[in-house]
Parts: C-alpha cells; structure tokens; sequence
C-alpha cells in the first residue's frame, strides 16, 4: 500500500494530508487540535463563541451593551489561552484555527490568531475577501478559505490578487451533500450534483492549475471517513482532505463525553437538515432540540444574548433559536435541549480512541 503524500500549506509541511475539521463550539479545542498535529496532521481550534464558556463572561450580565462587549472580549481571551496551551501541546505541530466570516468579532479573532503565531487560518460561512488586510504583517500565516463551488474560489482569488497582490495558500472545497455544520448552500441546492467533489475539485484543480496558473492545493471536505475516502479525494486531484466528525468519537476532543457518546450511539438515519438562524442549512443529528425546530414549535429562549453574528433571524425576528447557545448546551452535554451538528457519516463509529490511533488507521488503512 502506497504511503499518502505529505501537504504543503504555505511554508507549512504536515506529514500526512489531513487537517482536522474545525468544529464549534469547543469541540475542536486545544486539546483535539494538538493531538492531531502531534500525530502528523493539522490540528484547528474552532474560533466560534470560546467566550461563552469561559471565565471571561458572565451571561448574567444585565446591560445589554457591557454583556456583548465582555462577549467579545472574552471571545479573544479564550482564544488566546486555546491557542497557547494547543501549543504547549504541541510545540512543533501544525497548529491552524477557523473563523466565521460572519461573526462580529471576526475581524479581531482573525488579528489575535496571526498574533498568537498560528500556522494558518481557515475562514468560511462568508467570503474571506479582506483576510490578507487582517494578516499583512504575518506573511508566514497560511490563508485557506473555504469554499462550494469554483464560482467563490475565482471571486476570492481576483480580489486578493487586485487588492493585495497575493493568492490563498490553499481552498477548503466544502461539500454541501455531506458535511456537518453549516452548509455553503441553500436549501434548494441541497443534492445538486454540481456541488459533489467528483465534480467541483477536478474543475477548481483545472481552473488553478491552468488557468490562473498556480499550483495552489485544494483541500477535500465533507464525506471523509477513512483512507479509501482519502485516496478518493486525491485521485479527484485533491492534495489533502479535511475531516471532522471522525474526530468527534476521541479521547481528545474537547466536548463533554456525553456528546462523543452521542454520536457514538447515532444511526445513519439521524442524520437531517436543520434551518438555522444564521439563514443557511446545517447538517445535525436529531434530538428533541431538532425536532421542535423541524415542527416549528416555540422554543422558549430570552431575546439576543450578545449579538455575535452579522445575520441572524433570531435577534432580528425572534425566528428559530439562538444558534450560539444551542451549541455550547450541546459541547457543554447537554445533548437533548442542544444543537448536535454532525456530517453524514454520523453512526458509524464503533468505539471512542485515541486520536494517535485514529490517525494511524487513517494512514494505514
């Protein structure tokens, strides 16, 4: 059995093509993120809501205005304290965050992850087109935005090139069909063959390759479960692929057990489409939390806690949930009143193990 290739992401060389999905809220901390690096992948620290979990922020506040202010500044504490011990842990691993283009603070959490000596950011729900602005002076800092289709990828490519005369270090080609999270798609699109990997990342290969003429990787995500998927995804002309909810079922992921458990006793069929406030659908196991929000019952939940992203229904209609208090319930254990995003592999895990382990099947086969 031929070994996988390494993977070159700016002046970065990981071992083996796989970078660890990032996954919110605290379930890709540190802990996850230098496992994986220390076993010869790319480690992430999800940047989502870190604050709200944390002794930065308390969401007993009753003004309004300081209780969002302490919310971001706690968002940037957390961080920094994730980032540091992920390093700690990992001194010489490939260590990477992600962050929402949507989120309010984005701008700051993008600054405080180049400052805190990252090796690459990953930045999607949103076009990243000022990303190189937020990191010029940290030109060793590895760009990768995440991207559906070819279409972003070549909108994301001529702003930078024309505004800061630079390209992405790689693409994060996300596939709507299979990923967990927040999807790059609508409803509608959802099952479009177009937005399969068979056919996106051979014509976003073609596309960099050729036309624009830079050898810049393209990054496989949703669907990965195992080396037969990897081998896959480079046969499709990907250099490496991005894979999250395997990594839920280990000892080192940073959520709760009940939530790895939660997954660990999932079947394929709870797997389902969810509507979230933020207006794009997301991939999530069925709990009564999910149900309610599929019948449309009420869902009893105060007004707007801390105002964290730049869309959101819940604050500007009261429609659906709060979406950052939905996943921290969940991350934190509570698995039935939570939010339990999941890609569409969910259930096949047998066990949960230890990340050196997992990786080393992932390699070996």
């Amino acid at each position: 059995m031929e070994t996988l290739p390494s993977l070159q992401i700016g002046q970065h060389i990981a071992r083996y093509p796989i970078i660890q999905g990032g996954m919110g809220i605290r379930i890709s901390g540190s802990h996850l993120a230098a496992a994986v690096a220390n076993a010869g992948g790319v480690g992430i620290v999800s940047g989502v809501g870190l604050g709200l979990n944390s002794p930065y922020f308390d969401p007993n506040e009753s003004n309004p205005r300081i209780r969002r202010e302490q919310f971001f500044e706690a968002n940037r504490l957390a961080l920094i304290d994730e980032l540091q011990t992920a390093r700690q842990l990992s001194p010489d691993g490939i260590i990477g965050v992600n962050v929402m283009v949507v989120a309010r603070d984005y701008e700051t959490l993008v600054r405080t992850s180049a400052e805190q000596g990252v090796n690459l950011i990953i930045s999607g729900a949103g076009l990243p087109l000022q990303l190189p602005e937020y990191t010029a002076d940290y030109p060793e800092v590895a760009l990768v935005p995440i991207v559906s289709t070819t279409r972003a990828a070549k909108i994301i490519c001529r702003k930078w090139e024309r505004q800061y005369k630079r390209l992405p270090d790689a693409f994060v080609v996300e596939n709507p069909n299979s990923a967990g999270g927040h999807l790059g798609a609508k409803y509608e699109e959802l099952d479009d063959p177009a937005l399969e990997a068979k056919q996106v990342i051979p014509e976003l290969v073609n596309y960099l390759d050729n036309e624009l003429g830079q050898p810049i990787p393209v990054i496989a995500a949703g669907g990965v479960w195992d080396r037969a998927d990897i081998v896959k995804m480079l046969e499709l002309g990907a250099r490496g692929v991005q894979i999250g909810t395997r990594f839920i079922t280990t000892d080192e992921c940073d959520a709760d057990i009940r939530y790895k458990e939660f997954h660990l006793h999932a079947r394929p069929e709870d797997v389902t489409i969810v509507s979230s406030p933020v207006g794009l659908p997301g991939r999530a196991l069925r709990n009564p939390f999910v149900e309610k929000v599929m019948s449309g019952s009420a869902l009893v939940q105060k007004g707007c806690l801390v105002n964290c992203l730049q869309v959101c229904r819940f604050r500007e209609a009261g429609e659906f949930y709060c979406i950052v208090q939905a996943l921290d319930k969940a991350a934190r254990g509570d698995v039935e009143n939570g939010l339990v995003f999941s890609g569409s592999n969910a259930g096949r895990s047998d066990r949960i193990m230890p990340v050196a382990e997992l990786m080393h099947e992932l390699v070996a086969g």
